[in-house]
């Protein structure tokens, strides 16, 4: 029998940016296909959730997420980063076991906190300050952070609360409960095969480091399973579709099939989010286009070399560079950097530029 070839490094372009990119759907059909929306609080020039969703939403507006998400199945939560999943992946994560134990008067402190919420059923972190006065303390970048406002953002890791709303940006709580998880190693086993599941199909195809790095940066979310975790991801590598391409072993879902003629390319120019699916994995990027994409907002200004918040620039399946957006006055302010150098000289490229910033100008637009 003839064996099938192997997908080369184009179809396996084709296939990351199709299978990610699908046709635009309702918002909770979009989360629930992406299984998890990776958040960020900078706009430059937008959330990098919405920047994410408004390409797998139809009529997506910067802040519908927001806007929607106390009427949908849909919970802010930790997983492999801090962002936003279906609700029924929830009983995947927790009850959540932290490594670090807090002291008696942490416990204390969380324990009257929760009543507080309790009794006021949602509660803005402000009032929880005016409230109980906690002070401040130093946070993870070193600096001053409202004591409150962490406690609270600790309370909803270990489980003890939800994000009911956001107002203007900011995390308004409630009381939550889990349901007792069975503990079992058969149980944890399976909770573990099914968070490697939700990371493949997100960002599959992987680079074999790629999935290694996912499944310990799932520990985030799930420090309880860090080593039916690592039981897994063996069991992955054995069921998951795989081949190797120069020097590097790649895989995907067995289910699924890289080389497909569904897997096309379109005329649309897409700005990307820093943190979309399609270059969220920095080594996959360099792989598959050949140049090293950095995210910069956390750099010195004057070592930048693509800009505070550079959107990767794909077109007819090549990330041919990047662009910085700023919105002034009601007008898009865009930026553009190319990986060759200069700019494709074709008129389609630049009609299909042109497009893509009158569709982001809609997007920024409010909500009629």
């Amino acid at each position: 029998m003839p064996t099938t070839p192997p997908p080369t490094l184009e179809d396996l372009r084709r296939y990351a940016i199709a299978r990610s990119l699908l046709t635009p759907a309702t918002l909770l059909a979009a989360v629930r296909r992406l299984g998890f929306v990776q958040a960020d609080p900078i706009r430059a020039p937008a959330r990098a959730q919405d920047l994410t969703l408004r390409h797998r939403v139809k009529d997506y507006r910067a802040g519908d997420l927001e806007r929607c998400y106390p009427r949908l199945p849909i919970d802010e939560d930790c997983q492999v980063n801090y962002g936003f999943m279906p609700s029924e992946h929830l009983a995947l994560l927790h009850p959540r076991q932290p490594r670090k134990a807090w002291d008696e008067q942490t416990q204390r402190r969380a324990a009257d906190v929760l009543a507080f919420v309790r009794e006021h059923g949602a509660v803005h972190p402000r009032e929880v300050d005016q409230h109980f006065a906690h002070g401040r303390v130093t946070n993870y970048w070193g600096g001053s952070s409202n004591a409150s406002t962490q406690l609270l953002n600790d309370m909803h890791y270990r489980g003890l609360l939800r994000v009911q709303r956001r107002d203007s940006g900011t995390r308004v709580y409630e009381a939550a409960a889990h349901p007792p998880a069975d503990d079992s190693p058969a149980a944890c086993a399976r909770r573990a095969d099914a968070l490697i599941d939700l990371v493949v199909r997100k960002y599959a195809p992987l680079p074999a480091p790629s999935l290694t790095y996912l499944v310990r940066l799932l520990g985030y979310g799930a420090p309880h399973l860090v080593r039916p975790l690592q039981a897994a991801l063996l069991r992955a590598r054995g069921h998951l579709a795989s081949c190797r391409i120069e020097g590097t072993t790649w895989y995907w879902p067995a289910d699924e099939n890289p080389r497909s003629r569904r897997h096309t390319t379109d005329d649309r120019l897409r700005l990307l989010a820093p943190f979309d699916p399609v270059v969220w994995d920095r080594r996959r990027f360099t792989l598959l286009w050949g140049w090293t994409y950095k995210f910069e907002a956390y750099t010195p200004a004057a070592l930048r070399q693509f800009g505070y918040y550079a959107l990767p620039m794909l077109w007819r399946g090549h990330m041919l560079g990047w662009a910085n957006i700023q919105a002034r006055d009601g007008q898009l302010a865009p930026a553009f950097g190319y990986a060759a150098g200069a700019a494709p000289q074709e008129p389609a490229f630049h009609s299909a530029l042109d497009e893509e910033l009158q569709r982001m100008g809609d997007f920024l637009m409010p909500q009629r």
